[in-house]
């Protein structure tokens, strides 16, 4: 058998077609999860779900299992295939996907929003790790952040494919199109994306690494807890905001369903994916004269984009209030790309996806927990004073969250050149 046959990862073609194929994957990850936003006023007049419903429905209900489980499946991940288990964890969560148009009240739509969650976790972690398994140190940020663009591009056709959907169908359509086409695509993944052989473990020669021992590693690395919490405070603001920004537009800007889709998709696309794929251009150029940009580049992002943000919320004018969220929308995903490097540099090769699920376990129980739930919260509480407004200076009032993080990433920067593991 030739090195090529053997490690898939010689082959430089066959790396871009598993990269393709994982942002396949991820586009559909986040499609499935914003689809839920643009469709907010419609479910909740079907369903009579107050804010704060909906916003536990939004994140609390997915982030739940979606948090915890990431670890374990992620461990085996490392343990067994990571291809396998990102191509189940597909079909679990596009079932759970599918079953949402057939909710019928409240609590079933929060058990199925849960059954997605439980399929996502097996996605992310094992991701990254496979990236970091098929690309070199040099390459590997930029990899990262073009397998994140699955997160704006995923986003932009959520909020255009459930909007269009919707509007010649309905709402439920929306998510059963999704959850069958997803459940399509898990088979040929699996089929098409072959694990990087690891080195064989030897019982009476070199243990399995338990998960504690990961643990243990990274609680020692000052660099992981200040990027995970600063990544958190980001994504708090971050899926806030694509829960609840269409229904503010439609509040507003009196937008219908449509126009509420062709504006936030194209924010979310042209946005989105030149802030990714800038983050792991810039990361991979600079990072290699000093790894503390892995942590500087977000930090400058998350404290441009707070007053950004705000300023494109209160604004009253449709046109102005696009050009001033277009940049806002690139910079709070930056990070992607010079965070998940530096977090899967902080432990050896064989622990990158435990590593991995350990972050996105403190990403993803704060940033997608507590974000849709809390900004539907405060916008009830805002009320009294604000009226039809109360929603968007609900967001508004999250956007100190965003400015935390910076100073968090700044922290991190000097821990970052210590903890480096190449």
């Amino acid at each position: 058998m030739n090195a090529s046959a053997a490690n898939p990862a010689s082959r430089p073609g066959y790396r871009g077609v598993v990269l393709a194929m994982l942002l396949l994957v991820y586009t559909f990850n986040f499609l499935d999860r914003q689809i839920l936003g643009i469709l907010a006023k419609p479910i909740m007049e079907d369903l009579h779900l107050t804010r704060t419903e909906f916003g536990a429905i939004g994140g609390l209900a997915f982030a739940l299992l979606y948090s915890v489980l990431a670890v374990p499946l992620a461990y085996l991940a490392d343990r067994t295939s990571r291809s396998g288990v990102i191509a189940a964890s597909l079909a679990v969560w596009s079932l759970f996907t599918g079953l949402c148009g057939i909710a019928t009240g409240y609590w079933q739509l929060f058990l199925f929003r849960l059954g997605v969650g439980v399929g996502e976790a097996g996605g992310v972690a094992p991701s990254y790790a496979v990236i970091s398994d098929y690309f070199p140190p040099e390459r590997r940020a930029r990899a990262l952040a073009i397998y994140s663009l699955g997160i704006p591009i995923g986003l932009a056709l959520g909020t255009l494919l459930g909007a269009y959907i919707a509007a010649l169908v309905d709402w439920r359509a929306a998510f059963i199109t999704m959850g069958v086409l997803g459940v399509a695509i898990a088979p040929i993944f699996r089929w098409v994306v072959r694990d990087v052989p690891r080195a064989p473990v030897v019982k009476s020669d070199v243990p399995p690494v338990p998960v504690s021992a990961v643990f243990g590693i990274l609680a020692r690395k000052p660099a992981f807890w200040l990027l995970a919490f600063g990544a958190a405070c980001s994504s708090l603001c971050g899926y806030g905001l694509a829960l609840w920004v269409p229904s503010v537009l439609m509040s507003n800007f009196n937008f219908d369903l449509i126009t509420t889709g062709q504006f936030m998709g194209s924010l979310l696309l042209i946005g989105g994916t030149a802030g990714v794929f800038a983050g792991g251009w810039f990361a991979d150029r600079l990072g290699k004269g000093d790894r503390a940009w892995y942590a500087w580049l977000p930090a400058i992002a998350w404290l441009i984009t707070a007053p950004l943000f705000a300023l494109g919320l209160l604004t009253t004018d449709p046109r102005l209030a696009w050009a001033l969220l277009l940049i806002p929308n690139g910079l709070n995903i930056l990070w992607l790309g010079p965070v998940t490097t530096a977090v899967q540099h902080m432990v050896p090769q064989q622990m990158r996806a435990t590593a991995s699920a350990s972050f996105l376990l403190i990403n993803n129980l704060i940033g997608l927990g507590v974000g849709p739930l809390l900004m539907g919260f405060l916008s009830e509480e805002l009320k009294s004073s604000y009226g039809t407004e109360a929603l968007r200076y609900g967001a508004v009032f999250c956007m100190g969250f965003y400015v935390l993080a910076g100073v968090l990433a700044l922290l991190a920067a000097r821990h970052v050149r210590k903890g480096w593991v190449d």
